[in-house]
């Protein structure tokens, strides 16, 4: 593929998180553009797990971005061009569980990662990942723009807007020199898609579930669904830029779905019962754990400013998700480089900027 201006073909580019579901369909497309990718995570904790089915050959690192010294040696011996950092605890119920683990990784993990580049000469441009959920919820039916105020009720909500702030400190104190590389942050939505198991997350208990019925908890909660290929677009592209030396684009970023694909958790299952048949489910009385109910993220920033727009509508994001699923649970087969090539080739017809061949 020869997407984003070629930037990433031969690049040596150091990916943290590989084995997560954002992580292993990012290690995907890296390779299909021709990078040399440098993975460091932690083992995946799901079986079945998407980075174990598509069997990359990538530089394989298993340690913690909690190890300081044990990190800066692979950043050192690997000497990487661009960073993309991805290792994050970054379920919402287990921060509630083990608040440490979250903030510890997500905080600590990301400042190891900051002060091993700033040590290695090589790194031209840093992309650290946090979340829609870094910002302060106030409910508001408009989407939260880059400029507005950080905070999190929950662990996982705060350590994400404190990781923003680890960035902000670093690019202000060690990156902000004329030649010092580029470091940005990106903020996604709610992502969906193929070869995602992870605990108390919508689709992934919806597939557990099966056949029975899945438990709910918060069907008028409303999010910003994207399928994972958005993001992922919206860090390749903003990782293009920091490699062109486009300086001005070391900011924060929000990367999040047209207005109308904000949907309530109940939406999704319906909508998404049209292209599985079958599904079923009802809503818990229990209580439950406090999460945000409204949350919407506004990309005008990335549109303007990056040429960077979404390629599938919610309902086709559901049905490339859906049938992903389907294909596996009834073959075995792992649809995931036929999805990208399909996502692709749409944003072809769309002239989206960056798959401009």
């Amino acid at each position: 593929m020869k997407l984003f201006a070629g930037q990433y073909s031969g690049r040596r580019v150091l990916l943290t998180g590989h084995t997560g579901f954002k992580g292993s369909w990012l290690a995907l497309w890296l390779t299909e553009l021709g990078a040399s990718v440098i993975g460091v995570a932690l083992p995946s904790d799901t079986s079945p797990n998407h980075w174990d089915m598509l069997g990359l050959d990538i530089s394989d690192y298993r340690l913690d971005v909690r190890g300081a010294q044990g990190l800066a040696q692979v950043v050192n011996s690997a000497k990487p061009e661009i960073v993309f950092h991805l290792a994050a605890q970054s379920l919402v119920r287990r921060s509630y569980r083990n608040p440490l683990e979250t903030w510890s990784t997500n905080v600590m993990g990301t400042a190891n990662l900051l002060e091993a580049c700033r040590q290695t000469e090589s790194v031209r441009a840093i992309v650290v990942v946090t979340s829609d959920k870094c910002y302060e919820n106030q409910e508001w039916s408009r989407g939260y723009r880059e400029t507005d105020r950080l905070g999190g009720h929950d662990p996982y909500s705060a350590s994400k807007a404190a990781t923003e702030l680890v960035a902000a400190s670093y690019h202000s104190a060690y990156f902000s020199a004329a030649e010092a590389a580029l470091l940005a942050t990106a903020r996604a939505g709610n992502v969906i898609g193929g070869g995602d198991w992870s605990e108390d997350r919508l689709i992934p208990d919806l597939v557990r579930s099966m056949p029975g019925t899945l438990e709910i908890r918060s069907p008028l909660a409303t999010r910003p669904w994207q399928h994972v290929l958005e993001s992922l677009s919206g860090y390749l592209l903003l990782g293009q830029k920091l490699l062109e030396g486009r300086r001005e684009m070391a900011e924060s970023w929000n990367f999040g779905p047209e207005a109308d694909d904000n949907e309530t958790v109940a939406g999704v299952l319906a909508r998404l019962s049209a292209y599985w048949p079958g599904l079923e489910w009802h809503t818990t009385g229990a209580p439950q754990p406090h999460e945000a109910h409204l949350l919407c993220l506004d990309s005008a920033k990335a549109r303007s400013r990056l040429g960077w727009q979404p390629v599938w509508k919610l309902d086709e994001a559901l049905a490339a998700t859906a049938h992903w699923y389907r294909t596996y649970l009834a073959t075995g087969q792992v649809e995931s480089r036929l999805q990208l090539e399909t996502f692709v080739a749409r944003a072809r017809t769309q002239g989206a900027g960056w798959a401009v061949a």
